[in-house]
């Protein structure tokens, strides 16, 4: 089994990478996106989609994302470390973890997808399920694992950004994805992404994330937005996905012939 986890690698190269959500959960969606020639696929468990304890749910869409030579962003509820580890079992090599708020559970986290952490033991467990071809592929599993999983948080409230200095300097932390729509109810301005608060908050992040040479994370939904995030340091974003892109398409064609 091919565990390259090419996300991480572009990266690590500092180049950028460019997804799609796939609110459908369909594998045939995930297909689509790796024909398009996409890096990634988001696939949101937090607010929406089947239980993201389904291990078998899970296997189905990575089985679609090996077939499209995609990688599959997977935002989980929450930094449960059993939940975590089921996930990577499945064949998932790239998590995302909302609303965290401190440096200790962003190490929890990170820990649980390492089977060596910081010198140390990790707090992964050793699987027969897909990831290890159930059991047949064992060579170089641990090995291969470590250097090809990685885990981002979703920075996306005033607790995170009080502990963020800290947050970023948690090891092998993969990326810090913004949160502005959640940040600004922190705040108290509930969906207000450019007030001055909200927005000196965002710069915040991308400074401190830039100094600490951790990638930005971020969603973008239009070209000259994407080049905007770019010129500000981003690598990882979101640029549209398979709902809104058939409200606006579909949409615009339905006014017209009517």
């Amino acid at each position: 089994m091919d565990r390259t986890n090419h996300l991480r690698r572009t990266l690590e190269a500092g180049e950028s990478a460019y997804g799609a959500q796939a609110a459908t959960f369909s594998p045939a969606v995930v297909e689509v996106y790796g024909s398009l020639g996409l890096d990634w696929v988001w696939v949101d468990l937090e607010h929406a989609g089947p239980s993201p304890w389904d291990g078998q749910w899970l296997s189905d869409l990575t089985r679609a994302a090996d077939v499209a030579d995609i990688e599959l962003l997977v935002r989980l509820p929450g930094g449960d470390p059993k939940l975590i580890r089921k996930a990577l079992d499945a064949g998932v090599r790239t998590l995302l973890i909302p609303r965290v708020e401190s440096a200790a559970e962003v190490r929890e986290a990170v820990a649980a997808t390492r089977f060596r952490y910081d010198g140390g033991p990790g707090d992964r467990g050793v699987a027969r399920g897909r990831v290890t071809e159930w059991g047949r592929d064992t060579d170089g599993y641990v090995e291969e694992e470590d250097a090809n999983v990685t885990l981002g948080v979703m920075i996306e409230n005033a607790a995170a950004v009080e502990s963020l200095d800290d947050i970023l300097a948690v090891p092998d932390l993969g990326f810090v994805f913004v949160g502005p729509a959640d940040l600004s109810v922190s705040l108290g301005r509930p969906l207000e992404k450019g007030h001055p608060d909200v927005r000196g908050h965002v710069d915040r992040i991308e400074r401190a994330a830039l100094d600490a040479g951790v990638p930005l994370a971020g969603i973008a939904s239009s070209a000259e937005a994407v080049r905007d995030a770019e010129d500000r340091g981003y690598q990882l974003l979101r640029i549209g996905g398979d709902i809104s892109s058939a409200q606006s398409v579909l949409g615009e064609r339905l006014d017209a012939v009517r």
